[in-house]
């Protein structure tokens, strides 16, 4: 049976990558797409969601999130990594399609309850959809059979300050209620995101032989690679949200280590990810009363580019 998945998402030309190879993979069930706030506004989010189901005729429900972090001012967009229409500037028209009546939360509850110990949550944006879930209904925490993010850093230095991840950044408080519920959180961060780069040429692999969306994630692309070959130097551009996705089709590609992390939320550390590595006993109890979660620390590159580029490029 394949794995059923809620992926909520902010796209983001990396979130593009992420969708068509979750839809692309027979391990895989998409029961919907949550929208948010990140890497363009959630409404813009929401436009982008549905053209890109739309592009290959899908009918996978798309619901709405929220559009501000929970506490802090809102940062502005990073359009100098995906355009001011998150695609790159490509100025995909306008989609046919709307998102549904019910909120991302309500539909995060909604799915969770009618499919318990069943649904993963893929979360490849800031969390305020997943922290709002818990609110509205805390036994989804005991429900949902796994929950995957890509955000947050351990050993990496961050890419939106010198410990933070972009993610984790833009709503902390939320990232933080995420790591701190009763479930296991699986952290696809930038220690192993930043040792998968994707090169022009696979990209254009994937293109060749995907006539319905194919081009659109070529053209796309080059904006996401020039950013990185200019600011990092990358062959390419780094995998970040498609190795969520390859987390939840093959974990075993991965090297984890277990423990709590909490989230620092405020002051020059704020968005960053700390995790208790060691069995030590310290003077404030804050990582001993949360569940551990499995941080992602080691990536098999070569495998997860040979497992993305296989699902795209079918025989």
């Amino acid at each position: 049976m394949p794995e059923k998945l809620i992926i909520d998402t902010d796209p983001g030309i990396d979130d593009a990558m992420a969708i068509f190879f979750a839809m692309a993979s027979p391990e895989l069930e998409i029961l919907g797409l949550t929208t948010t706030f990140g890497n363009v506004s959630v409404d813009q989010a929401t436009i982008n969601a549905l053209n890109l189901l739309e592009m290959v005729g899908s009918s996978i429900p798309v619901a709405r999130g929220i559009s501000v972090p929970m506490f802090q001012t809102p940062l502005p967009f990073p359009d100098f990594v995906h355009g001011s229409d998150g695609f790159g500037n490509v100025n995909l028209p306008a989609p046919k399609g709307k998102a549904i009546d019910l909120s991302a939360a309500e539909f995060i509850v909604k799915t969770v309850l009618e499919n318990p110990n069943e649904v993963t949550l893929v979360a490849v944006g800031p969390l305020g959809n997943l922290a709002s879930a818990l609110e509205l209904e805390p036994r989804i925490a005991e429900l949902t059979k796994k929950v995957i993010i890509m955000g947050g850093t351990i050993l990496e230095t961050g890419n939106v300050s010198p410990v933070a991840e972009a993610n984790i950044y833009n709503d902390p408080h939320a990232a933080d209620i995420v790591f701190s519920a009763n479930w296991r959180v699986h952290m696809v961060g930038l220690d192993v995101t930043h040792k998968v780069t994707m090169n022009d040429e696979l990209q254009a692999r994937v293109r060749d032989s995907n006539p319905d969306f194919g081009q659109f994630l070529y053209d796309a692309g080059r904006f996401y690679a020039d950013f990185y070959k200019a600011s990092r130097g990358a062959d390419g551009c780094f995998v970040h949200d498609a190795s969520a996705v390859a987390y939840a089709i093959n974990p075993d590609l991965f090297k984890v280590i277990d423990g709590p992390v909490r989230v620092a939320t405020e002051g020059f550390a704020k968005g960053q990810t700390i995790l208790k590595r060691a069995g030590y006993t310290y003077p404030e109890n804050h990582w001993d009363v949360v569940t551990d979660s499995s941080v992602c620390m080691e990536v098999d590159e070569a495998a997860l580019l040979s497992l993305y580029e296989s699902t795209l490029t079918p025989q």
